[in-house]
């Protein structure tokens, strides 16, 4: 009986009935869904301790010696540590949090460091202890305490003063010697950084504020981008003017993915080597997360539009070839390519009534433009007199109606769009927008007048041709039905007949 009122006395004394409605308190109304906290584990471990000790304590109350006081002593340092932590977490989790007030965590594990120590010692000092006569006999421990964990108080000051300074917060993007991350979080001892490589950098905060640190993307009045420069080269026997503004139209026509469009992507000669000019794009990337792809993309974007205005890119000059010679390589080349081209013409059935030299002709004609996905291979309304011969791939038709555009067909190889552009000079109808890489072919207006010029009759055949082609659309775009009257085709072939021979000035 004595141990158990032994025991209430104690509790009483060391104040545990308001400890552990506190730490009830704490687990209830101070958890945290969105952080995993630590300080929970912490406080329940003190409380427990605290318990324990007061157990001890009343178990050896009475008995010779200062066991019993020290057990005390104990008990109630571990009694303040534990009340700091379940005040701190009501504090800081539970009315701070509620009321959207962020504090820094460097800021509460300071001011629970620092309230901890008062605690202690003052639970020290009123179980008895004489902390005088230790603080006075302390000095040269003090001085080697103080010499050995400078770099731990200069990491917490350098971590308030990063908070305190809002020159870097949790979100930034920097750079600090060869570390390139997103700041994640700042903690009393040191800077968590995320790098684009899925690892984190734990970096002390004394190192950072010492080093020369990069803020990446932060510029003043401007949203967050980071300019990037894609480089490549190109041979002199392509003006830098023709190169710089194929590239140019190129990543301005249509929107990429993480590239601002403000300011827009621009190609530059930056050098002048000796057999090739040196060229950047520079760009501005939206999201600095995903660099290397969106840099993939842009390199693409460059590659197919320079294929299409027939400018290849330079070898290094000292690149040296050995192939086998054989006489008649370029011949069996050109003689591939020609055959390659004449069977798509004859693939997309547009052009069935033309003879096999006819074919010859327009074949060795044909313009090389392949597109990348998201590309815009033409545009609504636009002024092109030519047409595009679809090799393979997939390609969306689009019409503009308004501030609304939708889909109303889908191109699939082989197949050919453009041909009212092409024989009637009329403005582009849709847009055609490549939905993966497409091989394709130019045609234009020259080649198709020659043959015209030699068989005139075939305009009326291309004039039946469109007015069929311009009466499906009509269907397409407005959703008619068998049952819905439309204007006569043989009526639109006569008109399209008359534009054709005004066009190629064929009469």
């Amino acid at each position: 009986m004595n141990f158990f009122v032994t025991l209430s006395r104690e509790a009483m004394s060391a104040h545990t009935p308001w400890l552990l409605f506190a730490s009830l308190a704490a687990l209830l109304f101070a958890r945290s869904p969105k952080r995993p906290e630590r300080r929970h584990g912490t406080m329940m471990f003190c409380l427990g301790a605290h318990l324990f000790m007061l157990l001890l304590t009343a178990a050896f109350h009475g008995q010779s010696g200062d066991l019993s006081s020290d057990l005390r002593l104990i008990a109630w340092i571990f009694g303040a540590l534990a009340f700091v932590g379940s005040v701190s977490a009501l504090v800081f989790l539970g009315l701070l949090s509620r009321t959207r007030i962020r504090v820094p965590r460097i800021v509460e594990d300071v001011v629970v460091g620092i309230v901890s120590v008062i605690a202690a010692t003052a639970a020290a000092s009123r179980a008895g202890m004489n902390l005088s006569g230790i603080i006075a006999t302390s000095a040269v421990l003090t001085a080697i305490l103080g010499f050995s964990l400078q770099d731990v108080i200069g990491n917490v000051a350098s971590g308030l003063a990063l908070e305190v300074d809002p020159a870097i917060l949790v979100g930034d993007w920097i750079r600090v010697g060869d570390v390139t991350g997103k700041v994640v979080e700042v903690r009393w001892r040191y800077t968590s950084i995320e790098t684009r490589n899925g690892e984190t950098v734990l970096l002390p905060n004394s190192v950072l504020m010492r080093s020369q640190v990069t803020l990446l993307g932060r510029h003043a009045g401007q949203p967050l981008q980071l300019r990037r420069w894609i480089h490549f080269n190109v041979d002199w026997k392509h003006q830098p003017s023709d190169v710089i503004d194929t590239v140019e139209t190129a990543l301005r026509a249509t929107p990429i993915a993480r590239v601002a469009a403000h300011p827009p992507p621009g190609c530059v000669l930056m050098d002048m080597a000796e057999s090739s000019g040196h060229y950047a794009v520079r760009y501005w990337l939206t999201d600095l997360a995903v660099d290397d792809p969106t840099d993939s993309d842009v390199r693409t974007r460059i590659y197919f539009a320079l294929n299409r205005a027939g400018i290849k890119l330079a070898l290094p000059a000292h690149a040296l070839h050995l192939t086998e010679h054989v006489a008649d390589t370029p011949a069996v080349k050109t003689e591939r390519q020609a055959a390659r081209r004449k069977h798509l013409l004859k693939a997309v059935g547009f052009f069935d009534t033309l003879h096999d030299p006819e074919f010859d002709e327009l074949a060795a004609t044909l313009r090389y433009a392949p597109f990348t996905r998201g590309e815009v291979m033409t545009r609504q309304g636009a002024e092109a007199h030519w047409l595009y011969l679809i090799e393979d791939g997939a390609a969306s038709v689009r019409i503009a109606e308004g501030r609304v555009e939708r889909e109303v067909a889908k191109l699939m190889g082989p197949s050919v769009f453009g041909e009212m552009s092409l024989l009637t000079g009329a403005p582009r109808v849709a847009t055609v927008v490549a939905e993966t890489d497409v091989e394709c072919f130019r045609l234009d207006k020259g080649a198709v007048k020659r043959v015209l010029a030699q068989r005139p009759e075939l305009m009326t055949h291309f004039a039946d041709l469109l007015a069929k082609r311009t009466a499906e659309l009509e269907v397409a775009r407005d959703g008619l039905d068998a049952l819905t009257p439309r204007p006569s085709i043989v009526a639109e072939s006569g008109d399209l007949l008359e534009r054709i021979q005004s066009f190629f000035s064929l009469d």
